[in-house]
């Protein structure tokens, strides 16, 4: 076993650092959302507003004044670990005119990076301390909608996607959509004649919808079956990382099912694993406001006919 240090000739620091930056960029979801401060343990608790102060007018020139109370919950963030082990021939790494990293980088990448975005957007395999995914709190919400024939409505109009997120308080800050979603977007006009969607040059070349940026992600992470579009406040939305990647290097490693079957004998094949490892959490607090009631969500999900079952 070669320990992270004996590893440093293979993956210099700088190069760890440049393969997070390609996970951040990968992930949708990261790129839109806050990041709070590094971890410097397993859990982050944050204090939510639960409950918003009242006010009165005071009666007459000696009236009581009276009081009110402000009350704060706690939701927890909870890092919880990611990794991959790459497994790569000992003749391919002692090729000096095979780019490795070249190769290996933005796979990787690509592959963290859908890994987060399905867990916050779906719940897909998510650890139990994570919150549940996206769709599933628009669902609790009730602020999930199907489409129609009637784009304009769908997304602009009142009950709509935007409408939806505006009334639980928030403002629509931008857009996660499914590849898919572009041509039913292109062909939606406002009553001028106008699209909707439209190139943002102001925006480095992103599409734009109701002047607030729209992601489509090629990580493989968003399914057209369960949403064409999420719209809602992004800022609400935080990650912490208790760990920047780090990468690990082995190869007397013994890759094992969940069965204990052996599927890899690196000593044997002569191979050699990488194994990267990142650590993070993310919380959505969705404090109380002035708007929402309790069912107050800042997020809403635009979902193909076929998926829906009525709302």
């Amino acid at each position: 076993f070669i320990s992270r240090t004996g590893a440093e000739a293979l993956v210099p620091a700088p190069i760890s650092g440049e393969i997070f930056s390609d996970i951040a960029q990968q992930s949708a979801v990261l790129r839109m959302a806050r990041r709070l401060p590094n971890m410097t343990s397993k859990m982050l608790k944050l204090p939510v507003l639960n409950s918003l102060p009242s006010a009165y007018f005071v009666s007459g020139d000696n009236g009581l004044k009276q009081t009110t109370s402000v009350e704060w919950t706690g939701k927890n963030i909870v890092a919880e670990e990611i990794a991959v082990i790459v497994p790569v021939p000992d003749a391919v790494l002692q090729d000096s005119e095979f780019d490795v990293w070249a190769q290996i980088q933005p796979l990787i990448a690509q592959a963290f990076g859908k890994k987060i975005d399905q867990a916050i957007l779906y719940g897909t395999d998510r650890p139990d301390s994570w919150p549940e995914g996206i769709l599933t709190g628009a669902e609790a919400a009730q602020t999930t909608l199907s489409a129609t024939a009637d784009g304009y409505q769908d997304i602009m109009g009142a009950g709509g996607l935007i409408d939806k997120v505006e009334k639980s308080g928030y403002l629509v800050t931008g857009y996660v959509g499914a590849m898919t979603s572009r041509a039913y977007l292109r062909g939606i006009r406002a009553q001028d004649g106008m699209p909707i969607f439209r190139n943002g040059m102001n925006t480095l070349g992103a599409y734009i919808l109701d002047g607030a940026p729209i992601e489509f992600p090629t990580n493989g992470a968003v399914d057209d079956t369960k949403s064409l579009l999420i719209a809602g406040d992004w800022n609400q939305l935080c990650y912490a990382i208790r760990q920047d990647l780090t990468v690990t290097r082995s190869n007397q490693a013994v890759i094992t099912d969940a069965a204990g079957k052996v599927i890899q004998n690196f000593y044997q094949q002569d191979m050699t694993a990488l194994r990267f490892v990142m650590r993070l959490g993310w919380q959505l607090p969705n404090p109380v406001s002035g708007l929402g009631g309790a069912k107050r969500y800042p997020f809403a999900v635009l979902k193909p006919a076929a998926a829906m079952g009525g709302d």
